[in-house]
């Protein structure tokens, strides 16, 4: 019986039952953060991969007619 006393007296895996559920508090946000922001960021991706392509072209043409 002496053994349960100090079993529930202990507290010394408290604290890490409550870094675990922070942890996974903060992973939990991290994912609904990017999984918001995922479409912009794709979109975005795209239209600059268009204007970084479209300038490439155009600075290829530039080179080949020297106008």
């Amino acid at each position: 019986m002496k053994l349960f006393a100090n079993f529930f007296k202990n507290e010394s895996g408290a604290v890490t039952v409550d870094w675990v559920v922070l942890t996974a508090a903060i992973v939990g946000i991290a994912i609904a953060v990017l999984t918001a922001i995922s479409g912009g960021i794709n979109d975005a991706a795209i239209s600059i991969n268009s204007e970084l392509s479209g300038a490439n072209s155009s600075a290829a043409t530039t080179a080949i007619t020297g106008s």
